[in-house]
């Protein structure tokens, strides 16, 4: 059977979904269970991080699947190319919203919930290893995968954000108001980021994107 990026998928397509599956099970179950315990969602945070970027280059370098996972220099420069571009855009939309929301006078529980998702848990400090990480697993494992195994890429990169949205419910050391915003904030992402990652043949976009929209928020949290 070919797939939809032209290679004909194989055992290896199998393990690699299965692999990545039983990444994002253990990643959710650490976060279930931890959340009733003293280490909260840091277990499954920290697994989020060490795991994905540990699986993509594992596989990688065991199976030579770089090109496979979007990670190598094909497609680099348009990827940059438009993920600055749309960065950008996107960007300017979050700084947007956030003047928006301060300007209408949200609640105190709102805007706390914001200073909570970017400032707070000394998450900021964790943004471009997570950043890197979430696009590795959704981008590169998960929707490589998808794909390989012979599902379309618009039907790949749909369910591919909506697991990422799911995962900011496990992996969030935050409340659930702030889980569900964060959540909210992964539907551009992951539609955005994964239809320039099949389109490119390179997740780096995708990177760039992500960690210009993280700051643009941040810098509209400090300038409100």
């Amino acid at each position: 059977m070919v797939n939809q990026l032209g290679v004909v998928a194989n055992g290896k397509d199998r393990d690699h979904l299965k692999s990545t599956l039983l990444l994002i099970a253990a990643i959710w179950l650490i976060g279930l269970t931890g959340h009733f315990t003293l280490f909260k969602e840091w277990g499954a945070l920290a697994l989020y991080i060490i795991g994905s970027i540990a699986l993509a280059l594992w596989r990688g370098a065991r199976f030579g699947e770089w090109r496979k996972l979007f990670i190598t220099g094909t497609g680099l420069k348009p990827a940059l190319l438009w993920g600055g571009i749309l960065g950008v855009v996107v960007s300017l939309i979050s700084l947007t919203n956030i003047a928006l929301m301060h300007t209408a006078g949200p609640s105190e529980m709102q805007m706390q919930a914001m200073v909570e998702i970017l400032l707070g848990y000394k998450l900021i400090l964790l943004f471009p290893l997570l950043i890197v990480a979430e696009e590795f697993l959704w981008r590169g494992l998960l929707l490589s995968s998808l794909v390989g195994r012979g599902i379309s890429s618009g039907a790949a990169i749909g369910l591919t954000t909506l697991c990422f949205m799911l995962n900011h419910f496990a992996v969030a050391p935050v409340g659930l108001l702030e889980r569900g915003m964060m959540a909210l904030m992964g539907l551009p992402l992951g539609i955005i980021n994964g239809f320039l990652t099949i389109k490119t043949q390179n997740l780096w976009g995708g990177v760039l994107i992500h960690l210009l929209t993280m700051l643009a928020m941040v810098l509209g949290i400090f300038l409100m």
